[in-house]
């Protein structure tokens, strides 16, 4: 496992999750929820959102299995999913909507979809076509801990930046998230069709 750890994989990892888990850009949310007397444990949506992830990222390759869909479609199908969630942070529109019957602002909206949403869950999939999961894994645990720190300290982040700078923040990284979105698909489409080539 130790021999498979790689800096540069785990910090290309980080980037990716922390731009489409956008702790920064859900800060308005967060304060909207707590000035509406909506309690929102930091701790507890960090170790849920952790717990549904690993869950996924784990399971998810099972149910890959179950399904006889390989890593590289789901890659695929993760690149549009990416995209559109770049869409939402660049254009500022509402493409996922929460709908969900649950009213707990830690696990909705907070753990799910904004923390451990369809984006996140897309991400941790299609990110294991590229790198080893120990990588994968321990940027997801740095991220954790970011978040955790984000959510705690929401007030203080928002005032150290400013909403234009969260707003900048939200821009930029939606941006990433399409580049990223284009080279998952360009990469996985290519593997796919060599794939079927060689048949």
């Amino acid at each position: 496992m130790f021999e498979e750890f790689n800096f540069q994989q785990m910090i290309s990892a980080f980037i990716v999750l922390f731009a489409v888990i956008d702790i920064i850009g859900s800060i308005p949310i967060i304060i909207n929820l707590k000035d509406k007397g909506k309690e929102v444990n930091a701790l507890k949506a960090t170790v849920i959102s952790f717990l549904l992830m690993i869950g996924f990222f784990y399971a998810g390759d099972f149910l890959l299995k179950l399904f006889h869909v390989d890593i590289e479609s789901f890659a695929v199908a993760g690149a549009f999913v990416i995209f559109l969630l770049s869409l939402e942070m660049i254009l500022d529109i509402e493409i996922f909507k929460n709908t969900g019957p649950i009213k707990e602002a830690t696990l909705v909206p907070l753990v799910f979809p904004l923390l451990a949403g369809a984006g996140s869950f897309t991400t941790l999939l299609s990110l294991r076509a590229e790198y080893a999961s120990v990588n994968i894994v321990v940027a997801l645990i740095l991220n954790m801990l970011w978040v955790y720190f984000v959510v705690r300290m929401t007030k203080q982040v928002e005032r150290l930046l400013g909403k234009g700078g969260i707003y900048i923040i939200r821009k930029f990284f939606g941006i990433i998230l399409l580049a990223i979105s284009v080279r998952l698909f360009t990469v996985n489409i290519t593997l796919l069709l060599d794939a079927l080539h060689n048949q």
